[in-house]
Order: structure tokens, then C-alpha cells, then sequence
């Protein structure tokens, strides 16, 4: 194309650029914001350049948005709540975590209150006796300072390029370490992009010259309205020159998001293989989420770090029989299954206790009660919820795949071709792997690992055949395959993405253009 009829394609955005930037000078997204357009104007302007070869790339290289999240914003004018519990815990004093909030009740959120206590208990800095705390003042306290301070720091949203060359290495322990208190890593968010330099080509610079000579602006008028013929607001003005070769506009249709397709596919395939779907409530008791698997009431899994416990109401009103009775007694003497079970007092109020439900199999547990069909095969894509540090293979609310296959004829060799099944049909995986395991519900057990691309091997789930202490106190007498697979990272595998939060993202840009690994 010759330089005139480039000139002619010219969009006034082109053109703010252009005489925006000098001929040798290099430049990213973030210098042409002074030219008053957004960044979605510039990033159209520069892929029109670019495609012209009037600009070329000249570096790029990976950095870090930083930016305070709705709930770190609220933490701008006043301190975070540990450093409020610190000085009211100081020299000696004590006080119960209903103090605390009564206390500090008119500057924070009760849960944001709780939260903290939980995470400074955790950390060893808050010590508890007879239900009230104090402080550990042998401990270093200074960290809840050095991270106020840091958040401080920080700017109001990460739409403001904020790399890491602007944080000292203290900020970025500090930002680093927060990821271990459930309310900090709440306060900011981090967003990983690559920024771009670009660089005017010689044909660019001999466009710019005519620019200057021709003295254009950008601001030349594009389309004539009625309002400026009345007014004759045209005399004297420059028009931009029509090109009936450019483009039209792309138009973008709707979809369904990505991640919901795929949980769409999911259950689309194991219909077709002839599975049953099971469902259920995402609040369950401590009995059927724990107990009914013939998991023991002292097992650390049950802990208030790894579930969510409901507040009110607290306990549920009663467990169903005869299945409360003859778990209770397999936990404690094996009733009539051949063990001699846990060997303890079975503590029939914890298990009403009401949680959100932290693992699909309390599906299979219900469906084992509920009189299946003998042989038969179930499936459940379960929302689960389990306190996590989240990172990119890990969330704190998750997808899980829960399956049962009921018959005398199946083993353990039928469940690893099942387990082989899944890997290769539903999450795209060429590599697979499988390695023993524990889970205090089946006997023998496995684990299921594939290989990513860029993550390497990861856990895809756990797997195994239910033991008689379970399955006879719930009616059933015959041999279940039973597996718990992360359909997260399923769906990381076969929508080849590299992060599980991307599942969830927000860029629309995202959301178009992914597609499942065919």
C-alpha cells in the first residue's frame, strides 16, 4: 500500500499516536495514556499500526499489576483489626473473642473480627486458656504493622501498571507471607501481565513527517450531523477522508461460558456410559459429610482450619435411623462388620453439628442409605467447600466428581480402567499415573496424578474400594468402587489453561476465545 493510500486509512486514533511518539523513541500502553484516550482505544490504535508495519515491537517483558481489593479499600483510613486485638491484648490482658467483637464491633465486621483471631491463633501470636486469648508478646508482632503499611502502599485498583520494581523485598514477603491469613490475601490481588515497548518502523516515520506537514491532528471530522450545516460549525474545518477497503467491524455473538460448557460435557459423558446422577444440599451434618464414611471423630481433616461450620443454626435436629445408630457403632466396637472399629466413645452431638458440605462422597454415603439398585452405577458433580490456600491449582470452593459403582463382579483392576477412562476422555490427559494412598473410608486406595504441560504432575483425585465398615452399616452388602476427581483440574487439562482461577476470570477476551482440548 502506498504511503498515500495509508494516509487515507488513517483513524484519528492512529493519527493521536503518531504525534504522540518521536521517531527512535520507545513506548508502551502506559505513555499514550497521556494522550487522553482509554486503554482500550490505544490497544486498538496500536494493533491498526502494527498491522500497517508502522510501528513494530521492540521488548516485552512479564510484570505484576498490584492493586487493593473492595476489601482492602476498607482498611485505607483505619488499621487493620489484628493491630487493634494487639494493643488490646498488651501487658497480660486476656479477653474472649465475644469481648473482642463487642470491643471492636463499630469498626469491623464480626467475621473479619473472627477471621483474624482464627489466623493469629493458627500463627502461635495469640495463645487461648479457658476460652480467653492473650498475647504471645515472646513472638515477633510486627508483622501486622509491616502489612498495613504495605497495603498502604498499594494502589486503589490494578488497573494501574504497578510492577514489583517498586516494592522493596520486605513489601514482597510481607504481600507473600499474607497468603497464609485468610483475611489478607482478601485485601489486595495480583495480576500477571506482559507490557509491551514498540518502536516507529521508517515507514512510520515517513507517514509521521506527512502528518506534521499536512498538519493533522486526529480531530478532523469524520461525519457531518444536521446540527453543523445549520450552524455552517463545518467552514473551515478538516475532513477525514473516507476508505471504502477497510474492514467491517467484527461482531461478537454470545456463548455460554467455557467452564459451564464443560461441566455440560462432563455429565453429557457419563449418562452416556450409563451412570445415574445423585444430588444432594450443599449444608450437611458432620454424620453424613464424616461419619457414615467411617472416618473417626478425631481425625485432623475435621478441623475448623479445613471445613466451614455453620454458626446458626449450629446442630441439626436429628440423623436419620437406623444408619445413626449402627455408624455410631462401627466407630466404636465394628459392630457386626469384622473390625473392631476405632475403638472410642462415639460423640453422637458432634456429629449433628452442620457444615458446607467438604467432599462429594457424603453423596455416596446417602445413596449407599437410600436402597441403590444392585449392580448399579451413580456419578454427582458436587459443589464442595474447603478452606485452601488458593494458588493455580487450588480453590477454596471447588468442583468434585463423585462416582459409585455397585456389583459383586467389579475390583480394584476395574476401578483403575474407570480411573484410565476419565483421565483420557474427559480431562485430555496423555500422561497418567497412579499411587498409593489412605483415606480412612476405603481399602485399598489410590491416587490419580496426569501430567500438564506447563504445571507438571498434579493430583487429579483419590479412589478405592469402600470398606465393610461403612457400606454394611448403610444396608449394603457388595463390593463399591468409589472416586473423588477435582473437575477444576480436569477442566485445567482439557480447556488447556495453565491457572484454575482462570475458570472463574472476568476478561470477556477470555471467556470468547476458549475451547475445550479436542
Amino acid at each position: 500500500m502506498s504511503v498515500s493510500n495509508i494516509i487515507n486509512t488513517l483513524h484519528p486514533i492512529e493519527i493521536k499516536i503518531l504525534n504522540a511518539i518521536t521517531d527512535d523513541q520507545n513506548f508502551d500502553i502506559q505513555f499514550l495514556l497521556r494522550t487522553g484516550l482509554n486503554e482500550g482505544q490505544i490497544r486498538r490504535g496500536l494493533d491498526w499500526l502494527l498491522s500497517k508495519g508502522l510501528i513494530k515491537e521492540s521488548g516485552r517483558k512479564t510484570c505484576k499489576r498490584f492493586g487493593r481489593t473492595e476489601k482492602g479499600q476498607e482498611f485505607k483510613e483505619k488499621p487493620v483489626p489484628a493491630i487493634n486485638i494487639m494493643d488490646r491484648l498488651k501487658g497480660g490482658r486476656s479477653a474472649t473473642a465475644a469481648e473482642l467483637m463487642q470491643e471492636l464491633g463499630m469498626q469491623y465486621k464480626n467475621e473479619d473480627i473472627g477471621s483474624t483471631i482464627g489466623s493469629m491463633k493458627k500463627d502461635g501470636l495469640l495463645l487461648e486458656e479457658e476460652g480467653s486469648y492473650y498475647l504471645d508478646e515472646k513472638k515477633d508482632i510486627s508483622y501486622h504493622n509491616d502489612f498495613y503499611e504495605t497495603l498502604k502502599h498499594l494502589p486503589e485498583d490494578s488497573t494501574e501498571i504497578f510492577d514489583e520494581s517498586k516494592l522493596s523485598l520486605e513489601q514482597k514477603n510481607c504481600l507473600e507471607k499474607a497468603k497464609d491469613y485468610s483475611l489478607y490475601k482478601k485485601c489486595f490481588k495480583i495480576h500477571e501481565t506482559d507490557i509491551v515497548s514498540y518502536i516507529m518502523t521508517e515507514k512510520g516515520k515517513q507517514i509521521k513527517e506527512i502528518l506534521n506537514k499536512e498538519k493533522m491532528t486526529g480531530d478532523e471530522i469524520s461525519q457531518l450531523s444536521p446540527e453543523m450545516l445549520k450552524e455552517k460549525k463545518w467552514q473551515n474545518k478538516k475532513f477525514r477522508r473516507y476508505n471504502l477497503d477497510l474492514p467491517a467491524p467484527h461482531i461478537i455473538i454470545g456463548r455460554k461460558n467455557p467452564y459451564r460448557e464443560f461441566l455440560h460435557f462432563l455429565k453429557n459423558k457419563f449418562i452416556a456410559l450409563g451412570f445415574s446422577e445423585m444430588r444432594g444440599g450443599l449444608v450437611e451434618t458432620e454424620f453424613w459429610n464424616m461419619d457414615a464414611l467411617f472416618m473417626p471423630q478425631t481425625h485432623p481433616a475435621r478441623d475448623i482450619h479445613d471445613n466451614y461450620f455453620l454458626k446458626d443454626p449450629r446442630l441439626a435436629k436429628k440423623i436419620e435411623e437406623p444408619y445413626f445408630t449402627s455408624v455410631a457403632q462401627a466407630h466404636e466396637n465394628g459392630a457386626k462388620t469384622g473390625s473392631k472399629g476405632w475403638g472410642y466413645k462415639f460423640d453422637r452431638t458432634k456429629a449433628k453439628q452442620l457444615l458446607l458440605r467438604s467432599q462429594g462422597t457424603v453423596l455416596s454415603a446417602r445413596m449407599l442409605a437410600s436402597h441403590p439398585q444392585i449392580p448399579g452405577k451413580y456419578f454427582a458433580i458436587a459443589r464442595c467447600f474447603r478452606y485452601d490456600r488458593v494458588d493455580a491449582t487450588h480453590l477454596a470452593d471447588f468442583f468434585q466428581v463423585e462416582g459409585i459403582v455397585l456389583s459383586r463382579e467389579v475390583n480394584f483392576k476395574t476401578l483403575l480402567g474407570l480411573l484410565t477412562l476419565f483421565a483420557r476422555e474427559i480431562a485430555r490427559a496423555d500422561d497418567i499415573k497412579f499411587s498409593p494412598a489412605y483415606f480412612p473410608f476405603t481399602e485399598p486406595s489410590v491416587e490419580l496424578h496426569i501430567k500438564h504441560p506447563k504445571l507438571g504432575w498434579y493430583e487429579l483425585g483419590g479412589a478405592g474400594i469402600f470398606r465393610p465398615e461403612l457400606t454394611i452399616p448403610l444396608g449394603v452388602r457388595v463390593p463399591v468402587l468409589a472416586w473423588g476427581l477435582g473437575v477444576d483440574r480436569m477442566a485445567m487439562m482439557a480447556m488447556g489453561i495453565n491457572d484454575i482461577r482462570e475458570l472463574f476470570s472476568r476478561d470477556l477476551d477470555f471467556v470468547r476465545q476458549s475451547r475445550m482440548v479436542m
